[in-house]
């Protein structure tokens, strides 16, 4: 989300509006639902992991950082207070991005672009592309005329006025029931569409009356392009997440949240029924993620410092038929504020303080045995009562996770058919005989992964 505050803030911010039957292009569309969030990444450097990483793997997205021109400053957030539309910011100019969505697509990768459309800036001066402006004025674009009457910082999530009307931590608020805010952000969307792009993830959505998208949304070229919308669940709050499902995929933050709690302090074995099972969003409109880039900050949820934790629960998600997973990638910071490293270039993964989590080889290889999978129920699901689980995914996989302090000898039930198959986790074979049982040692805090099709490591 937004500044420095933005963090702490946007968590408790953004979640919902009013629920309609019909859903809009929910889940990513394809073969391949996997969204690869590269943080606060250059766009050149996007395109050369497309090719490198991406794509070989089977991620079917990238969502890539805010292209709009911002304000100036070394912090991430300033990719979050745009002073106009010009893909002019820090990450990267209009031909990079330009390249960049091509190179991706050539790789087999779809573009999602990080949308910023709920607010302006927080302040005034000159923005990346040398565009001056003033909170309320931002010339050739809007006026003090274009935003909300409260200019006021949101402060009370129990009454919906004040949510989607007051400032979210004192950024100038769109009025999004304006017709020319609507053209114009429309045509901010639509840019980016003639661009190539194939979705959006809609930055702050809590703070936009779910009807007002609806009409943004409507006046695209493409209406039927990807949408996913930040509304993070508030119990009891006036806006909830079931109101913006008709618009498209909802961001379902309790599954990262539980995630947590379950991971630290519970059981695995509680996660027999995870998703609709725990009262979430319907698995067809859940955007799920073990952590973001605001919730990795604010400690609302698991992040790269919690080891194997974190590894697990990242693996779970892709192995678990439930939503559509993201994998939050970034960078390495003790400063919760602190921009990326080298200005967003990535040299390489693992230096200079890039984490690139998408492609750590535990996480990266389950990103093949989703799509392998797909469409496939639990099955054969097995638990010790604790901290050691197994389920099969009907005839195509089988995941095992150990998170108990000790390793772990047991024989398997699965739906496989008999064949040795690839445990994609350490590269060692698996022996499935002719009951689809297999016996296997996972030690303390490690996973295994097997799936039709790959029979060699």
């Amino acid at each position: 989300m937004a500044p420095k505050i933005l963090s702490a803030a946007l968590a408790l911010a953004a979640c919902s509006v009013v629920m309609t039957p019909s859903v809009a292009a929910a889940s990513p569309p394809g073969t391949k639902d996997v969204t690869a969030v590269l943080f606060e990444w250059k766009y050149a450097s996007v395109a050369k992991e497309c090719t490198a990483t991406l794509g070989p793997a089977g991620y079917g997205y990238v969502q890539v950082s805010p292209p709009a021109e911002h304000i100036q400053g070394s912090q991430w957030w300033t990719s979050y207070q745009p002073v106009s539309y010009k893909i002019a910011g820090r990450l990267g100019d209009r031909a990079a991005f330009q390249n960049m969505v091509n190179t991706c697509h050539a790789a087999g990768v779809k573009v999602v672009v990080d949308s910023v459309i709920n607010h302006m800036s927080a302040g005034s001066g000159t923005g990346t592309g040398g565009s001056s402006y003033t909170k309320y004025d931002y010339p050739g674009l809007y006026s003090s005329y274009d935003f909300d009457d409260c200019t006021a910082p949101v402060s009370n999530y129990s009454d919906r006025w004040n949510v989607q009307h007051c400032e979210l931590v004192g950024l100038a608020d769109l009025d999004t029931g304006e017709e020319y805010v609507r053209k114009t952000i429309a045509g901010y969307l639509n840019d980016l569409l003639s661009l190539g792009v194939d979705g959006f993830r809609i930055d702050a959505a809590k703070h936009i009356p779910a009807e007002d998208l609806a009409n943004i949304k409507s006046r695209l070229t493409n209406p039927s392009a990807y949408w996913k919308q930040e509304v993070i669940y508030g119990a009891g709050e006036a806006v909830q997440p079931t109101e913006y499902t008709g618009n498209g995929d909802v961001q379902e933050f309790r599954y990262a949240y539980d995630l947590k709690r379950v991971f630290n302090n519970e059981n695995l074995a509680y996660l027999k029924n995870y998703g609709e099972g725990w009262g979430y969003l319907s698995s067809s409109v859940a955007g799920v993620f073990v952590d973001n880039h605001d919730t990795e900050r604010n400690g609302s949820t698991l992040n790269y410092k919690d080891g194997a934790n974190y590894t697990l629960a990242n693996v779970f998600m892709l192995a678990y038929p439930y939503g559509a997973p993201d994998i939050n990638s970034g960078y390495e910071w003790s400063d919760a504020d602190a921009g990326p490293p080298n200005g967003g270039t990535v040299n390489a993964c693992w230096q200079d303080g890039w984490k690139c989590q998408h492609a750590w080889p535990e996480i990266i290889r389950m990103v093949a045995f989703r799509n392998a999978t797909r469409g496939q129920a639990v099955t054969n699901w097995w638990d010790d009562g604790a901290d050691a689980i197994a389920f099969g995914r009907g005839t195509k996989g089988f995941v095992a996770i150990n998170h108990e302090t000790g390793s772990l000898t047991r024989t398997y039930q699965t739906s496989l058919p008999a064949g040795t198959y690839c445990n994609v986790q350490n590269n060692t074979s698996v022996t499935v005989n002719g009951s689809g049982q297999f016996t296997a040692t996972l030690g303390a805090n490690t996973a295994l992964a097997v799936y039709a099709g790959k029979t060699s490591c």
